[in-house]
């Protein structure tokens, strides 16, 4: 045994006198020097800059130091580059430490470009304050500075009042993350920052946090602008705030009829100035109603806005007409000065119809739309447009869109009397509605073509090419597309009686 390890030492020794050979001859230094040791991250509690220390790597030929953001899972993000052997610290300027916790980490690299391994990770104290205004508190919080293991000793928080000096509030210990003050001023602002004593007297500061402990004034008015159907499966809600409000709490509620109970279905935080929410759960076939209340930090319900409804349009057709019925609009807080219908018989709504503020019924005839329609349906929509609103600008609200299907329906004549006596005096089949496409094909009874058309508006004058054709019997075929993508072929025969 003895023996084996003298082996293994002159071995061993050999290798490395090689190895310094081959270096001698000029092989490529390929080794990444040893990486630095990262000391301490702490964020300047006035400026936000981070100041970041390290030791150095005791490598020999150090050319500089990398510094990057660690994102985590992410990986990590190149901040800056330092061209100096010598250098140990680094600030981060422009940092987001303000406003939530980084971590960062050092590797070193050589002259040869060689890069070390990342160095220990730190992460920044991010602190947070929250007043309790119900309950006279405030609550200070921050995350844990990451260390080793043990380098945290305590925790003392810093305050000041009204900008004076800052001071020692009170000292916390290392697993504290939390501290609740429950003596101070209303109408003052206070900051705090967290300092973390760290072991070998180093010290990590958090951001400031600061507070207003004055109590906001609430609103004086909230406005429900409109409540509209949107995509004819949710309700669209806008409401105006006060602009002069200092709160920005807020809860939404629902009543799904005139006589039932209003629940909460939302609640908005730091929301100031305009509100808009889109409710998908609301049954757009059923009237609901919509109020905004603001709330103050201890839940307590101040002003209420007024109510916001949704319309529910329902068509019907009876015999030669379209009835149109909708509830009225309720209630903006100037009045409702006109509805209008829009119509959709092709690919988009067309307004049509604008009726007085007391109309929630309106009958139309079939016949005036049906040979409009491009598709098996026409649609229709109202819309209800507010005036003279006292507070914001005046409301639109559309109503859910209620259809008709288009009766698909073919006449054709049988008789027809060309004697141009203004009576009968032409033939052609009547289409219940547009078609996508036509052919009309008129002979004679040995098949002899004598009119032909693909207009469905054509009429055939009981000529050929002008020439008046014989009284008689004739055949007519008929070919044609229907908006619901129906293809009807039909022939029939047509008789041309002349009157004596």
């Amino acid at each position: 045994m003895h023996n084996m390890k003298a082996w293994h030492t002159i071995f061993f020794l050999t290798a490395l006198i090689s190895a310094a050979g081959l270096q001698s001859y000029g092989q490529a230094d390929s080794v990444p020097p040893i990486p630095p040791v990262l000391n301490l991250v702490s964020v300047d509690p006035w400026s936000g800059n981070v100041e970041i220390t390290w030791l150095p790597s005791p490598s020999a030929d150090v050319a500089g130091y990398i510094i990057y953001l660690d994102k985590d899972t992410q990986g990590a993000t190149e901040l800056d580059t330092l061209y100096s052997e010598s250098a140990t610290t680094y600030t981060r300027t422009g940092s987001g430490s303000k406003y939530y916790s980084e971590s960062f980490v050092v590797a070193a690299f050589d002259t040869a470009d060689n890069i070390s391994p990342l160095s220990n990770t730190k992460r920044t104290i991010y602190s947070t304050a929250v007043t309790d205004t119900c309950n006279k508190l405030i609550t200070i919080s921050w995350n844990r500075y990451l260390p080793e293991p043990g380098e945290i000793l305590s925790h003392t928080i810093m305050y000041s009042a009204d900008g004076s000096s800052f001071s020692e509030l009170t000292t916390e210990g290392p697993e504290a993350t939390e501290y609740v003050l429950d003596e101070f001023e209303v109408n003052s602002q206070y900051c705090f920052y967290v300092t973390a004593n760290l072991t070998g007297g180093l010290e990590s500061h958090s951001n400031q946090a600061c507070v207003n402990t004055s109590m906001r004034r609430p609103p004086e008015w909230i406005n429900a602008d409109y409540a509209t159907v949107e995509g004819n499966s949710a309700i669209r809600l806008s409401f105006t705030i006060d602009p002069l409000s200092e709160r920005g709490d807020f809860i939404l509620e629902r009543s799904e009829s005139s006589s039932a109970d209003f629940t909460q279905i939302h609640s908005f935080s730091n929301t100031y100035g305009n509100i808009s929410y889109t409710d998908t759960e609301a049954d757009i076939t059923m009237v609901n109603q919509y109020r905004l209340v603001a709330v103050n930090s201890c839940n307590i319900r101040s002003e209420v806005s007024n109510i916001a409804s949704n319309m529910v349009l329902n068509s019907e057709r009876k015999e030669s007409m379209i009835r149109l019925t909708w509830n009225s609009y309720k209630e903006w807080r100037g009045s409702v000065s006109s509805y209008r219908i829009y119509v959709t018989t092709g690919s988009y709504p067309e307004e049509r119809y604008t009726l007085t503020p007391s109309d929630t019924v309106y009958d139309i005839a079939y016949a005036d739309l049906m040979y409009e329609a491009e598709t098996d349906k026409i649609c229709f929509m109202v819309k209800a447009v507010e005036g003279s609103n006292p507070l914001t600008e005046n409301g639109e609200s559309d109503s859910r869109v209620a259809c008709i299907y288009v009766e698909e329906r073919i006449t054709v004549p049988d008789i027809f009397t060309p004697d141009q006596n203004s009576i009968n005096d032409f033939f052609r089949p009547l289409l219940s509605f547009t078609p996508l496409s036509y052919r009309l094909v008129i002979t004679d009874i040995k098949r002899r073509t004598v009119f032909e058309t693909a207009d469905h508006n054509k009429e055939w004058d009981g000529t050929k090419g002008g020439t008046p054709l014989p009284e008689g019997t004739y055949l007519w075929f008929l070919k044609t597309l229907t908006p619901s993508g129906k293809e009807i072929t039909r022939t029939g025969t047509v008789v041309i009686i002349f009157n004596r």
